[in-house]
C-alpha cells in the first residue's frame, strides 16, 4: 500500500485524497489552516463545463489595463516590485493568443466532463451531501459589445459539443420568475451545475476521516529533508514525517513550498470576493455570472452567495472594500429588484484562486524528484476541475490508465 503525504486541504487536496484512499493508500493532509470556522470555502460553487476558453486569450490584457483605472474594477494586479510577478505577467503575456486558446479549449474541455461525471457519480453514491443542482449557468449581458463576444464564445463552445444557447431579455426573464432580470440577452450553457462548497469541504472531510485519512490541521510546512532525487522528510511547525509520495495541493501557497525544493513555479494568488444574503423569498433560480459586473449569483438553498473580482495580490488576503462596492453595484444594475446592502467587512468572505500564468492547471509528477506530484493552478475553476484533479492524481501516483491526457497540464513546463 502506497503511503501519500497530501500538503493542502483545499478542493484539490481533499478530492486527491479522497480517490487516493478509494484505490487502497494510506492517506494523510496537512493543512495550514482551520478547517472549524465552517466558511472557509465561499467561492462561487458553479461546475462549468463550459468554461474551456483560458484566462490568457486575446484582448485580455487591454481590457485589464483599463480595468486597472478604477477602483471599483473587477480587475486589479496591486503594484509591487516582485520578479515572479513580472515573470508571470510575461508568461500571460506570451500565451494571450488565439493560438493558445485553440490547443486549450479541447483539454479545458476534458478535464471539466471528467469532473462533472465524477460529481454526479459522488452525488449517485450517496456517500457525501453537497447540494448537487443540474439547472445551467447564465452569461448575462447587457450591451452589444458583450453579446457580440458572448455569441463567438457559444459558437466556439457549441463546436466543441458544449450546448450553448443563446437567449433574448424576455427568454432570460422566463426562466427566472421570480426576480427581475434587466438585461439585453445572456448565454445559457445548460449542461453546468452548481453546489454548496461549504457543505462539500464539510461532508468530505468528515468522510475522508471516517475511512481512515488523517487530516492535520494548523501545521505549516517549514521544511523537507531530500535523499538524492527523493524527497525523505517533511518538516512541519509540530512534526516529522517520513514520506513516501508527496503532493502538493496547496493552491497559491504552492511557489513558497515548491521554492523550498529548488523549483520556480510561475503561478499567482487571484483574490475573490463572496458574501451571502440569508433566506431571500423571492429567489433566483439558475446561477448566473453578470459579464459587465464580473459578478456571480448562486442560490444555495434558500441563500443567494454574490461573489467576484480577481485582484492578482500574491497571498494577500486582506479585504478592499472598494471592491466588494464594485460586486453590489454590479449586482442591482442586473437584478434592481434585489435589495442588497453593502456588507460589513466581517461579513465578506476573501479567498485566492491559484492563477497560472496560461490559464491550465499544474497536475502530475515532477521529474526532479522520483517521489513529488503536483496539484494546483486551476484558477476560478477550482471547485469545479476538483474531482477530475483528485482522479488524475490517483491515476498518476498507482500507475492506473489516465483517466484522460495530461500532457497540458505538465507542471515544469515553463521550466
Amino acid at each position: 500500500m502506497n503511503s501519500v503525504t497530501i500538503i493542502g486541504g483545499g478542493v484539490s487536496g481533499l478530492f486527491s485524497a479522497y480517490y487516493l484512499q478509494k484505490a487502497g493508500c494510506h492517506v494523510s493532509i496537512i493543512e495550514q489552516g482551520s478547517f472549524a470556522d465552517g466558511c472557509s470555502f465561499g467561492n462561487a460553487g458553479m461546475i462549468v463545463p463550459s468554461h474551456i476558453v483560458p484566462l490568457a486569450q486575446p484582448g485580455m490584457i487591454a481590457k485589464g489595463l483599463r480595468w486597472m483605472l478604477r477602483s471599483t474594477s473587477p480587475f486589479y494586479v496591486k503594484p509591487r516590485l516582485s520578479w515572479d510577478l513580472a515573470r508571470w505577467g510575461m508568461l500571460f503575456w506570451k500565451h494571450a493568443t488565439e493560438a493558445h486558446v485553440q490547443r486549450s479549449i479541447p483539454v479545458l474541455r476534458d478535464i471539466s466532463l471528467l469532473s462533472k461525471q465524477l460529481f454526479q457519480d459522488l452525488a449517485a453514491s450517496g456517500e457525501v451531501d453537497f447540494g448537487w443542482h443540474e439547472r445551467g449557468l447564465m452569461m448575462l449581458y447587457k450591451n452589444a459589445d458583450t453579446e457580440h463576444e458572448m455569441a463567438e464564445e457559444a459558437r466556439l463552445a457549441n463546436r466543441a459539443g458544449i450546448t450553448a444557447n443563446l437567449l433574448t431579455a424576455q427568454a432570460v426573464q422566463d426562466l427566472e420568475p421570480q426576480v427581475r432580470v434587466d438585461v439585453r440577452g445572456a448565454v445559457y450553457y445548460p449542461g453546468d451545475a452548481h453546489i454548496n462548497p461549504n457543505l462539500l469541504i464539510k461532508n468530505l472531510i468528515a468522510h475522508l476521516r471516517k475511512n481512515g485519512v488523517q487530516i492535520f490541521e494548523n501545521e505549516e510546512v517549514v521544511g523537507f529533508e531530500k535523499r538524492q532525487d527523493q524527497l525523505a522528510t517533511l518538516h512541519t511547525s509540530r512534526q516529522s514525517l517520513p514520506l513516501e509520495e508527496l503532493v502538493v495541493a496547496a493552491g497559491a501557497w504552492s511557489p513558497v513550498l515548491t521554492q523550498k525544493l529548488g523549483l520556480s513555479l510561475p503561478l499567482q494568488g487571484g483574490k475573490g470576493y463572496s458574501f451571502m444574503l440569508k433566506n431571500v423569498t423571492q429567489n433566483i433560480q439558475i446561477p448566473a455570472i453578470m459579464l459587465e459586473a464580473r459578478a456571480t449569483a448562486t442560490p444555495m438553498g434558500a441563500d443567494l452567495r454574490f461573489a467576484g473580482t480577481l485582484e492578482v495580490a500574491g497571498t494577500d488576503l486582506s479585504i478592499n472594500m472598494n471592491r466588494v462596492r464594485g460586486i453590489v453595484q454590479g449586482i442591482q444594475q442586473f437584478y434592481p429588484e434585489i435589495e442588497v446592502q453593502i456588507p460589513e467587512k466581517e461579513q465578506v468572505w476573501s479567498g485566492l484562486r491559484p492563477c497560472s500564468p496560461d490559464g491550465l492547471p499544474y497536475i502530475g509528477r515532477v521529474k526532479k524528484y522520483q517521489n513529488l506530484t503536483l496539484a494546483t493552478g486551476h484558477g476560478m475553476m477550482g471547485i469545479s476541475l476538483g474531482p477530475a484533479t483528485g482522479r488524475l492524481i490517483a491515476d498518476v501516483l498507482t500507475a492506473q490508465p489516465h483517466s484522460m491526457d495530461i500532457k497540458a497540464f505538465e507542471p515544469m513546463r515553463f521550466g
